[in-house]
């Protein structure tokens, strides 16, 4: 009888405990189940688990992580699916169980981390995971996933750093190519290569390039973080065997930034490569870079991030990656010192060729150039197939724009040759495609093809971070869908292991301003997590010990170079981004010393007036009227306004943080800072009646995005800002003021005048540059004008990214998807659509760490819809502007039919509703 009581008073606490787990969805507890208390029975249910991920990725190998964390989705065709518990089973490849985390009571499904046996380096552990629903029905297990971890101590680096010996100091030098032969008699069971560089590098194996990935290893603040890849090569292995690599300049040893004209790491290449090869008896094999190897050089006589390649098929070597090939007239290698402590994982999304574009016309310029178009501004290269005689050159120049008069410019490149040189073998048909060099272009000049150019001879390779893509903007109006493309494209085209500036002149650097303003509308675009996480990592690597961050990541400048407001802060605002988008609590973590560094930086340079002045800042760069300077506004905002309006930011997010981490006495100083920099702003920079010193409209976004302004201010404010817009009817902002323009107009009662910016068409504008063809986001407002001539060529990229920040608006205000910052990761989100301008309908499809979710609303004659997805495991608040609810209905019901959660909230309608499919509608009276 004892036992029979125990167990049902065990029942009823369990039964308990789900019932305030589904109450209360958004609080994850961490109860170990008892194991003998009674389970229901796993059913065959539609509910499943699916799309397990280890730190971001499927199945990844070669991770230094070590406590990875697990991520997985939950599929059903239900409403209101909630996860009531879930659990993990990890075990290595002979099924030796390595952490079973038994039932535990929680609704989180993302970034779990694994806490099981310390891992050990080339160790695989394969997970399963299956969970309770909220109705305590549990599923069947997941299919396995599995992770695999690198090597975690550099002492297991075997491999030697070998480069090319005697080799001649000249500003371009040919890119050397290593090689060495090896046997193997058994049966192969597993064999993995962990490679980097000096430099960059293509590794292959029997004459198969090993991997789709471009630029490896990355470009990392090398001397202190140099990534190494990991691939599995078991089905590459025979028993004869030869392994090559060729290396070239790339970001190391090439030219790049303005410090130095080469060599700004180092001025000799090098390659290091471990072969572990695992046999099924038991034993291994391990082939390492060593003098064994062979060296020399080829067909690659120069190859330059900025110039481009220069390549002679004459100077092949045929079969070189084959086992037969002689290599008697090749040098022996020589064996160089460097360190393997700076050895660390690849962390990010690898380059790589994501897209194929063909060119859709050849064009006879008036100069008689003979030019390709693609018809789309892209980064990457051109694939050429040519047939022509031995010793035959051909030319490829790449431009973004045609001039007024339809001729080849490429002015605004600056000193950058963009320019790849074929010279032909004469064997027939070749197909050429550089190997270590980009080029941000849509037009192509070619010069001294054989014969006549074909459009398909030719193919262009669009590369970047093989990110994977998450978001989708649409409405109706075609202009903005186009400046969705255009935005969607400025980011394919910069996000390359690094968030660049540019991709086509003598730049291409991390600018942290850029990447600040940017990254909330990078993140609806593409997943970023993964991208950001090691940025951000370079980014504390390159801080200055005394907190000042460099204008750009990895840093190639002067180390005085840092320290601008807008730009630095990207410290700070990255890390709170992802944390929001993906609920990645991990970066706040790593990074909270490299933040805490920067806000006390501008601390103590603001010093006890809490204003800070009098050092240099970037300011509103590249603001209307920027003619006379890059940083000139016409209506001028003064940059100690936006240095201390930072300051107070910075710090406002640096004390949430302290508090998500919970270091509460450290968010007490950041909040105690944040009150002080208020009053000092409002002291400083406010009249008694609410008017900013500086009265422009980049002003007012700062005062009232920030919330540095009281409330009796804020209406006052919120009207000069709508006023400065009425009298211009355009912006005025730069970099820092045009991402919260539409935001803060629409926050603060003035939407319409929002919308009447975005449809714009005349300079300047979002449209502006639509209407002139443009295909990815311009640099300046006015890059080539309504004339045909162009702004200043010293700065003026017609694929940059920044302003491109409007696409945050669009998507969270016009189409509605929201992160509630109580929830972060989308676990639970506001959906608000908003209607406005000459709009009828807006969508947004968003893949989020749960699944889909959509947001879709349509003017319909004389009907409102509105339909809504909302993936299983999360929740949604839906705001609508509508005061009356009685002819609403959802999927053909009155909305009391379907939702118990429904109230009226300042003239709208507030709905409450779980996971599944919605269709709302509604007379468009109804409407507010």
């Amino acid at each position: 009888m004892k036992k029979t009581i125990l167990t049902i008073t065990l029942f009823t606490l369990v039964i308990l405990s789900i019932l305030v787990i589904t109450k209360n969805s958004q609080t994850a507890t961490t109860i170990r189940r008892n194991d003998h208390q009674p389970q229901k029975q796993e059913i065959d249910s539609k509910v499943q688990v699916l799309d397990l991920t280890c730190e971001y990725k499927i199945n990844p190998i070669g991770i230094d992580v070590k406590a990875p964390r697990l991520s997985w989705k939950i599929s059903s065709d239900q409403n209101n699916i909630m996860q009531s518990a879930y659990e993990i089973n990890v075990m290595d490849e002979n099924g030796v169980s390595l952490w079973s985390t038994g039932k535990i009571f929680s609704d989180q499904s993302v970034n779990i981390a694994y806490n099981g046996v310390p891992l050990k380096s080339q160790q695989r552990a394969y997970w399963q995971v299956r969970i309770w629903d909220n109705n305590n029905d549990a599923t069947k297990w997941s299919e396995k996933a599995y992770w695999e971890m690198g090597l975690l101590d550099s002492n297991e680096w075997l491999a030697k750093w070998i480069s090319i010996p005697n080799e001649e100091k000249q500003k371009n030098r040919p890119c050397p190519f290593f090689r060495t032969n090896f046997n193997t008699s058994k049966e192969i069971k597993s064999a993995r290569v962990y490679i980097t560089s000096l430099g960059l590098y293509q590794l292959f194996i029997n004459g198969e390039k090993i991997s789709n990935d471009l630029f490896s290893p990355g470009w990392t603040s090398y001397n202190k973080r140099l990534q190494y890849q990991v691939y599995d090569v078991t089905n590459s292995i025979k028993k004869q065997n030869a392994v090559g690599a060729i290396v070239g300049d790339g970001w190391y040893r090439g030219k790049i930034g303005w410090l130095k004209p080469n060599n700004f790491y180092g001025d000799k290449l090098a390659l290091l490569l471990q072969l572990e090869i695992d046999y099924a008896d038991g034993t291994s094999q391990t082939i390492i870079s060593d003098d064994n190897w062979k060296v020399r050089t080829g067909p690659i006589l120069s190859s330059s991030i900025y110039n481009g390649e220069i390549y002679d098929a004459r100077l092949e070597n045929k079969d070189w990656t084959n086992y037969s090939f002689n290599d008697n007239n090749w040098r022996s290698v020589t064996i160089i010192n460097h360190s393997k402590d700076v050895l660390i994982a690849s962390q990010s999304d690898p380059v790589q060729g994501v897209q194929e574009l063909k060119p859709i016309k050849l064009i006879t310029t008036p100069k008689g150039e003979t030019v390709l178009d693609m018809g789309q501004n892209m980064t990457g290269w051109l694939r050429m197939k040519v047939n022509g005689p031995k010793g035959d050159k051909v030319v490829l120049s790449f431009a973004e724009v045609l001039d007024k008069d339809g001729n080849f410019y490429r002015e605004n490149l600056r000193s950058a040759k963009a320019t790849d040189t074929y010279i032909l073998s004469g064997d027939g048909e070749e197909i050429f495609e550089p190997h270590f060099t980009f080029h941000g272009f849509r037009f192509v000049k070619i010069e001294g093809y054989p014969g006549t150019p074909d459009l398909e001879d030719f193919t262009g390779v669009v590369i970047h971070s093989a990110m994977e893509p998450t978001g989708t903007f649409s409405c109706s109006n075609t202009l903005i869908n186009q400046l969705q493309h255009n935005i969607q494209w400025g980011q394919k085209g910069n996000f390359l292991d690094i968030p660049t500036d540019c991709p086509q002149r003598d730049e291409r650097l991390g600018w942290t301003g850029d990447a600040q303003v940017f990254c909330p509308t990078a993140a609806y675009n593409y997943n970023v997590a993964a991208f950001f996480t090691k940025w951000m990592k370079d980014l504390a690597a390159d801080q200055r010990k005394d907190g000042l961050v460099p204008h750009a990541i990895p840093n190639v400048m002067p180390d005085s170079d840092g320290g601008s407001t807008a730009w630095a802060d990207v410290a700070v605002i990255v890390p709170w981004t992802i944390y929001q988008v993906y609920n990645d609590k991990r970066i706040l973590e790593e990074q909270y010393p490299s933040m805490k560094a920067w806000v006390d930086y501008i601390k103590n340079r603001a010093g006890d007036d809490y204003l800070w002045t009098e050092d240099n800042h970037f300011g509103d760069w590249l603001a209307f009227k920027s003619e006379q300077a890059s940083d000139y506004t016409g209506a001028t905002t003064e940059k100690d306004l936006i240095a201390t309006a930072y300051y107070a930011y910075s710090a406002n997010l640096l004390a949430k943080i302290a508090h998500v981490l919970r270091k509460e006495k450290d968010a007490k100083i950041y909040e105690e800072i944040v009150k002080n920099v208020k009053d000092a702003f409002i002291s400083e920079y406010v009249t008694p009646n609410g008017r900013l010193v500086s009265h422009t409209q980049t002003a007012y976004c700062l005062a009232l995005s920030f919330d540095l302004l009281p409330d009796n201010f804020r209406s006052k404010a919120a009207k000069y800002l709508a006023d400065d817009v009425r009298k211009f009817k355009h912006l005025t902002t730069g970099f820092v003021g045009t991402p919260l323009l539409c935001k803060t107009l629409s926050d603060n009662g003035y939407s319409d005048l929002a919308f009447m910016l975005l449809e714009r068409k005349d300079y300047p504008s979002w449209l502006y540059p639509v209407t002139q063809g443009a295909t990815t986001i311009w640099e300046r407002w006015d890059g080539q004008k309504p004339d045909g001539s162009f702004q200043s060529v010293g700065m003026n990229s017609f694929n940059h990214y920044a302003y491109g920040a409007i696409g945050e608006w669009m998507y969270s205000y016009i189409a509605g998807l929201n992160i509630d910052p109580s929830n972060p990761g989308y676990k639970h989100m506001i959906l608000a659509p908003h209607i406005g301008g000459s709009l009828t309908n807006a969508e947004v499809n968003y893949e989020s760490g749960y699944g889909t979710i959509t947001s879709g609303w349509e003017i319909n004659k004389d009907e409102f819809c509105y339909s809504v997805c909302i993936p299983a495991n999360t929740t949604a608040t839906v705001i609508l502007p509508i005061e009356e609810t009685e002819q609403m209905t959802v999927n053909s019901k009155s909305i009391y039919q379907v939702c118990s959660d429904v109230r009226t909230i300042s003239n709208q309608t507030e709905i409450t509703i779980g996971s599944g499919s919605y269709d709302f509608r509604c007379p468009t009276a109804s409407l507010k």
